[in-house]
């Protein structure tokens, strides 16, 4: 890229800047994997520059359409995207939908894969007014992670084998006593195949990511109390890049090729750069916040070295190119 890196670490560099024009410094077919949660468009504004629903779908759109030559033909373009509400009213806003239409409909740029749910269990009781208050809505829980492919022909990279769950108590229990193949009600036949050792060795996940995303313990955060610095606040969970990562990017060992390449065209906190560098791929990270640039380093430094390089008097942390990644 002709933009110098804001930092450099295992694997990767990230770069401050407006995305829409470190896109156009990629080469072209140059990217496995864009993995994103970008600011979501709600009614009140948050410190990271959320958009208007009103204008929303024709800012995104502007991103999406970079994306695309940026991707190998194989390429894949995961979005975690979360609904919003009419303002002062007890109704859903569908600004979400119809973006999905933009890109995966039938003028848009992208085919839609698989369409995925992260399901909070921990998430507040919100909005507020509709569900505590009156009480007559119930909890938002979840969102809507959107996996897209280039189409064109090609399929996307992809293996479930990669990201095969362990087996339930019960799922344990057919394999060891069989199943006799049936027919279901519905019409299905269930065969006495689906519990062959030839499936894999584990359960194939369903489309459905549960994560509580309350962890408050992590390398990030406890380096940010101890600096007295704010994190980024609207993390994705890992089980998000975890799971997607190695779902869609080969695993290594790579023989002669070089790793594919994952990008977060909204890093933030660059939990997805951190969990590419530790699954063994390369990795790019685009910010336009400075701030959040500038301590998503401390997932690439240890508490003692992020102590030593902290400098109150200083907005830059400097450049911490070749250090050793850390849990």
């Amino acid at each position: 890229m002709d933009s110098e890196p804001y930092y450099t670490a295992d694997g990767g560099a990230a770069y401050l800047g407006n995305s829409l024009d470190l896109l156009d410094e990629l080469p072209e077919e140059s990217i496995d994997l864009v993995l994103t949660s970008p600011p979501f468009a709600l009614n009140r504004k948050k410190e990271y520059g959320n958009k208007d629903s009103e204008d929303y779908n024709d800012w995104f759109m502007q991103f999406a359409e970079k994306v695309k030559p940026a991707l190998k033909p194989h390429g894949s373009f995961v979005v975690d995207i979360g609904g919003g509400w009419q303002k002062g009213e007890p109704y859903r806003s569908t600004y979400h939908f119809e973006l999905l239409t933009d890109l995966a409909g039938s003028d848009g740029p992208f085919e839609l894969a698989q369409d995925f749910y992260w399901y909070n269990p921990a998430k507040l009781p919100t909005p507020a007014q509709w569900v505590t208050i009156e009480r007559i809505r119930v909890t938002d829980a979840v969102n809507h992670v959107w996996w897209f492919s280039k189409g064109e022909g090609e399929r996307p990279e992809a293996d479930n084998t990669r990201v095969l769950q362990d087996y339930s108590e019960s799922q344990q229990e057919l394999m060891e006593n069989g199943y006799k193949d049936k027919k279901r009600p519905s019409g299905h036949d269930i065969s006495d195949k689906f519990d062959s050792p030839e499936n894999g060795e584990g359960s194939i996940p369903p489309n459905l990511i549960e994560a509580a995303n309350t962890a408050s313990n992590t390398h990030y955060l406890n380096v940010c109390r101890e600096l007295d610095v704010d994190p980024h606040p609207a993390r994705f969970p890992r089980d998000i890049p975890e799971f997607f990562i190695p779902f869609l990017t080969p695993n290594p060992p790579y023989d002669d090729e070089d790793p594919p390449v994952v990008l977060d065209i909204f890093a933030g906190s660059n939990l997805t750069g951190k969990t590419a560098s530790q699954m063994h791929r390369n990795w790019l990270a685009f910010e336009i916040q400075e701030q959040y640039l500038q301590t998503s380093q401390f997932r690439f430094v240890t508490k003692e070295e992020a102590k030593m390089m902290y400098d109150d008097d200083q907005s830059d942390f400097g450049d911490f190119a070749d250090v050793e990644p850390n849990d």
